[in-house]
């Protein structure tokens, strides 16, 4: 799916280059990735270190602006900067950030590379743990629900998700400002691919690619899918569900900290 009127990418200033850093972090105890100056995020922790380093506070672009408490394995942000060592760089963020955030590779890139709008797609892992017992080795990476799930009923439903829809039943709505007016965003997304796995005896992992996801729409498919799973909904209505385009109809939003942005492709 073609994304309409992509915007146009501008290019570093003179004697600047664009740097793409591939950055892991534990969301537990921040509020989200996006900077925010009254708490902890993840952004704004990396800025603050760059900045640090480097003497100049950049503006960074990221693929996936994750929630408060979500985790990710590998986000990708840009910023543009004047050249610097890249070993020194990478070894420096790590020294101010670790553990909580790890920069786990920098490079140099393409002037029209934007770690945002050049993505192609974004892969998510959803994990449950399904079992009477707590975990306390899983509690800050998975959902515990004691009673029994039906990964099969999960599947099933879980593949009428995917293909491109309107997801606006699995979504927040929010607007936008186009030639001074504000609109509704468009909630189209394609899911290319969806899938629950048994990964350990008693731990259920869902993952999930699309081009692009809207606000809480892993979370929101992930919690009705369990509806689903569970048998509070019944596996025939996902597609009335999703057909409704109403927040109201769809199942719980499941917790942030199951969630783990996993990658993204370009």
């Amino acid at each position: 799916m073609k994304r309409p009127n992509a915007p146009t990418i501008s290019s570093p200033s003179k004697g600047e280059n664009r740097y793409r850093l591939t950055i892991a972090y534990d969301g537990t105890s921040f509020h989200g990735f996006a900077r925010n100056p009254d708490v902890d995020t993840v952004e704004g922790i990396l800025i603050e270190a760059i900045a640090k380093v480097l003497g100049d506070t950049p503006m960074l672009t990221c693929a996936g602006r994750t929630d408060a408490g979500v985790h990710a394995k590998a986000q990708v942000v840009s910023f543009d900067s004047a050249p610097f060592n890249i070993a020194k760089m990478q070894k420096a963020l790590n020294g101010l950030c670790a553990p909580s955030v790890v920069v786990s590779s920098i490079e140099k890139t393409s002037n029209d590379f934007n770690a945002r709008f050049s993505a192609k797609s974004r892969t998510y892992r959803y994990q449950v743990l399904n079992q009477v017992d707590p975990d306390p080795f899983l509690a800050r990476y998975s959902w515990h629900i004691r009673v029994p799930i039906s990964i099969e009923k999960m599947n099933q439903a879980g593949q009428q998700l995917t293909g491109e829809h309107d997801f606006s039943s699995f979504c927040r709505k929010r607007t936008v400002e186009i030639e001074g007016q504000q609109i509704l965003a468009s909630l189209l997304r394609e899911v290319k691919s969806l899938r629950w796995e048994v990964a350990d005896r008693n731990l259920l992992e869902l993952w999930i690619t699309a081009n692009a996801f809207c606000h809480q729409m892993v979370r929101s498919i992930t919690g009705t899918l369990v509806d689903i799973g569970i048998g509070k909904i019944n596996e025939s209505s996902i597609t009335e569900i999703l057909n409704a385009r109403d927040r109201n109809i769809a199942g719980q939003v499941a917790p942030p900290h199951g969630l783990t942005l996993w990658n993204v492709s370009y």
